[in-house]
């Protein structure tokens, strides 16, 4: 009954410290900000329409059925993973003067980027609601299959977060080459082209984008009304999955030797 006790109030002690962070980077995201959490709304729908402009007009996208929603949703889910990813990489070291400071688990910081980028993947589903109405595209019963959806990508994520900010601690590297990858990750994943352009080695390729299947998966449920089958989620699941486990357990290996470095 004391251990239940003592669990119950390190969950307690840890969940309003996550709660307190998430609120903490939401403030200073938008502190000075005439629009505020608007901005969250119009930033997928600004860069949807420039992207839209040149890849319709100059490279000739625009023969996908409601190439704008295409888009979109391609972006909104993708930058879920990249900016939760870049975050939390240097989690551990912003927060060094807490953590030389108090007793906490550490885990906590990489963890409330990944849950910061829901909140704001959220507002930005908004913005993914009003182009959905401008094209008169329905949501089906498959937009069910959402929350499903957002549970691979944020253990992914958490993953990878994971991972990124336990390296980033020994290596500082890690954070410039991150960002190499999250940009070449970008252009490699189909965002703003279909993939049916992509040579057969680079489809081949494809297979083992973890995103590639995310983001095909939110263009299924929601442009195209189609259900994931069930091997489909079962990729899905494994990557997520097996993400998650390799980054907790890095994490876990590498955190007591984090105040020697930080």
């Amino acid at each position: 009954m004391a251990m239940d006790a003592t669990s119950k109030k390190a969950f307690d002690r840890n969940w309003f410290t996550l709660t307190s962070l998430i609120s903490r980077d939401f403030k200073l995201k938008y502190r000075r900000s005439v629009l505020g959490v608007v901005w969250s709304v119009l930033n997928p729908l600004l860069m949807m329409c420039v992207l839209a402009a040149v890849f319709s007009f100059f490279l000739r996208f625009s023969s996908i059925e409601n190439y704008p929603l295409y888009l979109i949703l391609g972006n909104t889910l993708f930058g879920v993973m990249s900016d939760s990813t870049s975050a939390a990489m240097t989690s551990i070291i912003e927060s060094s003067s807490l953590l030389k400071k108090i007793r906490i688990e550490k885990m906590i910081f990489p963890l409330e980027k990944v849950l910061f980028a829901l909140v704001n993947f959220c507002f930005a589903l908004i913005a993914v609601a009003a182009v959905m109405i401008f094209f008169r595209v329905m949501p089906t019963v498959n937009i069910l299959f959402l929350p499903l959806l957002l549970v691979y990508v944020l253990l992914f994520s958490a993953g990878l977060s994971f991972l990124l900010s336990a390296l980033a601690v020994f290596f500082r590297d890690v954070c410039h080459l991150w960002s190499v990858i999250i940009t070449a990750w970008t252009y490699a994943t189909p965002l703003f082209y279909p993939v049916e352009i992509l040579p057969d080695w680079m489809v081949a390729i494809e297979q083992f984008n973890p995103m590639y299947y995310y983001v095909t998966y939110f263009r299924d449920i929601v442009l195209w009304g189609q259900t994931p089958g069930l091997e489909f989620n079962l990729i899905c699941l494994a990557f997520a999955v097996i993400t998650f486990a390799v980054g907790f357990l890095v994490f876990r290996k590498l955190q007591k030797r984090f105040i020697l470095y930080i």
